[in-house]
C-alpha cells in the first residue's frame, strides 16, 4: 500500500479563483501567474484550468518551452526576462514575452538579429528595489526599445511592494503614472492584492498569482473573505495512537509535555513531505472533518496532533494539513510564514490527485 500523504488539485477551484479575478477586472486581460510550477501545485496538472486565461506568466524557460509542446499557443510572459542572449534567441522561437528590466537586457534584443519580432514589457523600479529601471532611467530604455526593428511592442509595468496594506501602493502608483505619462504602450501594474484594494491600477493587464491558488495576499483577511476557493488539499492519515500520562513528553526535544492524560495520534507527514518544520504546537490541523491542533515538534516523516476534540479518531482517520478545513495561510501564520511558501514547498515525493468537480 502506498503512504497516505496525497496532494489533492482542484481545477474547479482554480477556474473559479481566476474567474473571481476577471470579476474584479472586467476591462482588463489576465496573465495568470504560474511561475514556480505554478506555485507548488503541478503546472501541467492545472492546464485544463488555464483556458481561460488571457495568457501565463512564468519565469523557467523550460516550462515555457514545456507549454508550447503541449499546445498552448496564447501569450507567455517571462517574469524576469532573459538570463543570457540564448534566452532571447529562445524568446523569439517560441513566441515568449520578455520583461526588461535592466540594460544588458537591451544590448541581447539589439544583437539579436533574427526575422523574429519580440513583444516586451518594460519595468518601472516604483520603490520595491528590486527589479526594473529607475525612473531616471526609464526614458532613455524606452526609446532604445523603441527604435529596434526587431521590437513588436512595448508594454509598460511595474509590481508593488506594498499593495497588502492599506494605501501601500498609492505612491508607486502614482510615481508610475509620472513617469510612464506620454509614452506609447499597454500598461500592467497589479497583483493580486492591488486587484482587490486598487481599482484604478488595473489597467490592460493584470497579474493575479497567489489568489488564483485561494490563498490570500493580505494578512488580515482571509481567503474565504474574498471570495476564493482553495485550490490545493494537502492530506494524510493517522499511522498510530498514544495514551500520555501527565508529565509524558512527545517528539524530538520533549518539547510538549502533556498536563494532563490525553491520547495523541501521529500522522504520515513531515518536513520531508512539505510540511513546516517549525510549525509549533497548536498549529491547526482536522482529522475526521474535526480541527485540532499539532503537538511537539514536526519530524521528517511524522507529527503528532491532539485528539482530544476528536474522540471517535481511529488509525486511518482522514487527516487535512491544509485544504478545506484549514485554510493554508492559517498554517502559515502559525508557522511563522506565508501561503506562498507552503504550497511551494510541498514535495516530489508525495502523489497528486487531479480533481475536477467541473468535468
Amino acid at each position: 500500500m502506498a503512504r497516505p500523504t496525497q496532494v489533492t488539485v482542484s481545477l474547479s477551484a482554480f477556474r473559479h479563483n481566476l474567474g473571481r479575478a476577471r470579476q474584479l477586472a472586467p476591462n482588463s486581460k489576465v496573465w495568470a501567474v504560474v511561475k514556480a510550477d505554478a506555485y507548488g501545485h503541478g503546472l501541467m496538472m492545472l492546464a485544463p484550468a488555464l483556458a481561460k486565461a488571457d495568457g501565463l506568466a512564468l519565469v523557467e524557460f523550460e516550462w515555457a518551452r514545456q507549454l508550447r509542446e503541449s499546445g498552448w499557443d496564447r501569450p507567455i510572459l517571462m517574469l524576469e526576462g532573459a538570463f543570457d542572449y540564448a534566452d532571447v534567441q529562445a524568446a523569439a522561437a517560441d513566441g515568449l514575452e520578455l520583461v526588461v528590466h535592466e540594460a544588458k537586457q537591451i544590448e541581447w534584443i539589439e544583437r539579436f538579429g533574427g526575422a523574429a519580432r519580440l513583444r516586451v514589457h518594460l519595468k518601472l523600479n516604483t520603490g520595491m528595489n528590486r527589479l526594473g529601471f529607475h525612473p531616471a532611467g526609464f526614458h532613455d530604455a524606452w526609446r532604445r526599445l523603441r527604435s529596434l526593428a526587431q521590437v513588436s511592442s512595448i508594454t509598460l509595468m511595474t509590481h508593488f511592494a506594498n499593495a497588502d496594506v492599506a494605501g501601500g501602493a498609492s505612491r508607486a502608483i502614482e510615481r508610475f503614472d509620472e513617469v510612464t505619462a506620454g509614452l506609447e504602450g499597454e500598461r500592467s501594474l497589479c497583483n493580486s492584492a492591488a486587484l482587490f484594494d486598487y481599482e484604478g491600477a488595473h489597467r490592460n493587464w493584470v497579474r493575479p498569482g497567489i489568489m488564483l491558488y485561494g490563498a490570500s495576499p493580505f494578512a488580515d483577511r482571509s481567503a474565504d473573505s474574498l471570495g476564493l476557493r482553495p485550490v490545493m488539499r494537502f492530506e494524510s492519515r493517522l499511522i498510530s495512537t498514544q495514551h500520555l500520562a501527565v508529565g509524558d513528553a512527545v517528539g524530538y526535544g520533549s518539547s510538549f509535555v502533556a498536563d494532563r492524560p490525553m491520547v495523541i495520534g501521529i500522522v504520515a507527514c513531515g518536513y520531508a513531505d512539505g510540511y513546516p518544520r517549525h510549525a509549533p504546537t497548536g498549529t491547526p490541523i482536522a482529522v475526521s472533518g474535526v480541527r485540532t491542533r499539532t503537538v511537539g515538534r514536526v519530524s521528517m516523516d511524522m507529527l503528532a496532533v491532539d485528539l482530544g476534540p476528536v474522540p471517535d479518531a481511529r488509525i486511518g482517520s482522514a487527516v487535512e494539513l491544509w485544504g478545506e478545513r484549514v485554510a493554508v495561510d492559517d498554517v502559515a501564520a502559525s508557522a511563522g510564514t506565508i501561503g506562498y511558501e507552503l504550497t511551494c514547498a510541498i514535495a516530489p515525493r508525495v502523489a497528486r490527485v487531479l480533481q475536477d468537480d467541473d468535468g
